[in-house]
C-alpha cells in the first residue's frame, strides 16, 4: 500500500516522515510528538502540505500576547470583532501561496487578504517594481507629470474595450464605487440608483448605501436614492435550475429548461421589473453590480440575466455599473474582466484588491462622455495615481500575463470545483458549490432539503479545523453560510489536492460532531 516516505513540517516546525499514499499523503502522528502539536484535537491523519523551497526570516518583533494587549487597548474595536479564529494567527512573513506565522508555521492562503493579493504574496518582480520605484520618487500628486501614472493609464486602458478608455484612480473599491455613483448621478442628472440585495460595494459613508448586507449598515441616513431588487441567486433563490450558471459546476436543483432559455433568469427579471415599475423614478442614475458577488457568497446570476438588466436600465436613461473589485484581473480564468461573460460593455468599471497585490489602490475605467460630466466641478484626489501605486500595478498587469495566471485561475479553479463538488455529493451539509476559475463558494446547509443555513457555530468549527490544518480560507454570504476561496492566482494543483484533502477532512470531522 506504501510506496514512498516524504517530510511533512509539522506545527511549531518539527519535520516527521511519512508514507505517500495515493494522490492525497497522510502521516499518522502518536505519542509524545503528537501531544506538542498545536492541532493535537484533530485527528492524527494529516495531509502533506506541498513542499517550499522559501525560508522566511526568523522572527524577533512582538509576541503574540504583546500584539493581542495592543490590539485590544489601541486599535478601533471593530478589528478586534472581525479578527478570525478562536486561536488568532499572528502572521509574520508570506511569498506566493504561503503564509507563515510567528512561530515559523506555514499555512496555504487560498483567501488572499479577501481576493486581493493576485499574483503571490511578495511576488519577486512586483517587489522588484515596488523597491525601483521608491528609490526614485514616492510621491508627488498629479498636479504634476510623472511617468508611472500615464504608463499605467495606457496600460490598463488597453485591456478594456471601446470606449471604456479614461482612468481615475482612487485608493480602495469602496473609493471607487464612491466616484462611480457620484459620476452616474452628474452624467445622467438622475438620482436612484439600483442594486442587488446581498451586493457589497464598499463600506464608506456613501458606499454604505449600495451595500445591501444588514452587517455594515448602522441606524443613520446612509443610503438615499439606493434601492435594491432581488439577488438572482439560483441556488438560494426562489427560482433556479440546473442550466443557469456559466460555472463548470451547477445546482442540485432540477429544471426542464433547454439549454438556450432560462424561466429562473425571467422570473428574477420580472423582480428588476417591479423595481423600476415603482421604487423608483422614471429616470434613474444607475444600477450596480459585481459579475458575481462576492462578499455576499460567490453567487452567480443566471446566463443572460446582466444582459437583459443593462438593457431595461439603459431605457430608463441610467448608467450600468461592472463593480469589478473581487472579479476582475484574471480571477474568473475565462477573461480579464468578469462582465465579459455575460456579453456586455458597461458604462463605468469599478476595480481596486488584486489591482496591485495587496498595496492600497482602486481605479475606475468609463467612457469619455461621462468622464466629462465631472469637469463641471473639481474632483481631486492627493493619493490617487502615486506613482510607487501604478508602478507596482503595472508589474502586476506584466505578471499577469507573463505568468499566465489567467489561464492557471481557469485550470486549477475548474479542478477545485469539480472535486468540491464532489464532496458536496458526498456531504449533506454542502448545499452548493459554485464559481469560476479562483473565484470559489461553497455554501453549507443544515441539509440539502430544507438549504437553511449552516449554523454559524458549525461554520467555525469547520474554519477552525482548517486552519489547524494549515490551510486558511474565507468566509461569507449574506448569514454567513458560504466558504469563499480566492487564493492568489499562482496556487498549482497540488496545492489544490492539499486543499481538497484539508478541506474534506474538516467536514467529516463535522459529521461525526452531529452524531
Amino acid at each position: 500500500m506504501f510506496q514512498a516516505f516524504s517530510r511533512i513540517t509539522l506545527p511549531g516546525g518539527k519535520d516527521f516522515f511519512g508514507p505517500v499514499v495515493n494522490q492525497a499523503t497522510f502521516h499518522r502522528l502518536s505519542g509524545a510528538l503528537w501531544q506538542k502539536s498545536a492541532v493535537n484535537k484533530l485527528p492524527p491523519d494529516l495531509p502533506e502540505m506541498p513542499p517550499c523551497d522559501f525560508k522566511p526570516e526568523e522572527y524577533k518583533s512582538l509576541s503574540g500576547e504583546r500584539m493581542l494587549e495592543i490590539r485590544k487597548r489601541n486599535c478601533n474595536p471593530i478589528i478586534m470583532r472581525n479578527t478570525y479564529y478562536k486561536k488568532h494567527l499572528h502572521v509574520h512573513q508570506g511569498y506566493m501561496q504561503w503564509l507563515w506565522d510567528i512561530n515559523g508555521r506555514r499555512y496555504l492562503d487560498l483567501f488572499s487578504g479577501v481576493a486581493t493579493v493576485s499574483v503571490g504574496h511578495c511576488h519577486p518582480k512586483v517587489n522588484a517594481a515596488a523597491q525601483k520605484q521608491m528609490g526614485r520618487l514616492w510621491h508627488t500628486t498629479n498636479i504634476y507629470m510623472n511617468s508611472p501614472i500615464h504608463e499605467y493609464a495606457e496600460k490598463l486602458a488597453s485591456l478594456l474595450p471601446d470606449p471604456l478608455k479614461v482612468i481615475y484612480l482612487t485608493n480602495s473599491g469602496s473609493e471607487a464605487n464612491d466616484l462611480a455613483m457620484l459620476m452616474a448621478r452628474v452624467y445622467t442628472g438622475n438620482f436612484d440608483v439600483i442594486t442587488f440585495r446581498g451586493g457589497y460595494h464598499g463600506a464608506s459613508p456613501y458606499a454604505m448605501g449600495l451595500t445591501s448586507m444588514a452587517a455594515f449598515k448602522y441606524p443613520i441616513a446612509t443610503g438615499i436614492g439606493c434601492h435594491t431588487t432581488m439577488c438572482p441567486d439560483v441556488f438560494r433563490g426562489p427560482w433556479g435550475g440546473s442550466h443557469c450558471r456559466d460555472s463548470p459546476v451547477q445546482t442540485i436543483r432540477e429544471c426542464n429548461c433547454s439549454p438556450d432559455c432560462c424561466q429562473a433568469k425571467d422570473m428574477y427579471i420580472q423582480q428588476l421589473k417591479e423595481v423600476l415599475n415603482t421604487s423608483v423614478s422614471q429616470q434613474i442614475a444607475g444600477f450596480f453590480a459585481e459579475p458575481i458577488q462576492g462578499i455576499g457568497g460567490v453567487v452567480q446570476y443566471p446566463k443572460g440575466f446582466l444582459k437583459e438588466a443593462y438593457r431595461l436600465v439603459r431605457e430608463r436613461g441610467g448608467v450600468c455599473i461592472a463593480d469589478e473589485v473581487q472579479t476582475g484581473f484574471g480571477r474568473t480564468g475565462s477573461d480579464l474582466w468578469g462582465f465579459k461573460a455575460h456579453d456586455v460593455v458597461p458604462d463605468i468599471v469599478t476595480m481596486a484588491k488584486g489591482i496591485a497585490n495587496g498595496f492600497p489602490m482602486g481605479a475606475i475605467v468609463t467612457t469619455q462622455e461621462v468622464a466629462n460630466a465631472l469637469t463641471r466641478g473639481s474632483h481631486f484626489n492627493t493619493f490617487g495615481g502615486n506613482p510607487v501605486a501604478c508602478s507596482i500595478a503595472s508589474s502586476v498587469l506584466d505578471t499577469i500575463e507573463e505568468d499566465g495566471l489567467q489561464q492557471n485561475s481557469a485550470q486549477v479553479g475548474t479542478y477545485l470545483l469539480t472535486e468540491l463538488a464532489k464532496l458536496r455529493d458526498k456531504f449533506d451539509i454542502i448545499g452548493d458549490v459554485r464559481g469560476k476559475g479562483l473565484l470559489i463558494g461553497v455554501e453549507m446547509v443544515k441539509d440539502k432539503v430544507s438549504r437553511e443555513p449552516l449554523p454559524g457555530v458549525e461554520m467555525n468549527e469547520i474554519f477552525e479545523d482548517c486552519k489547524d490544518m494549515g490551510l486558511l480560507i474565507g468566509k461569507g454570504g449574506v448569514y454567513g453560510q458560504t466558504f469563499r476561496i480566492k487564493p492568489p492566482m499562482c496556487i498549482t494543483k497540488d496545492d489544490a489536492d492539499f486543499a481538497l484533502a484539508v478541506f474534506g477532512l474538516a467536514i467529516q470531522r463535522q459529521m461525526e460532531r452531529r452524531l
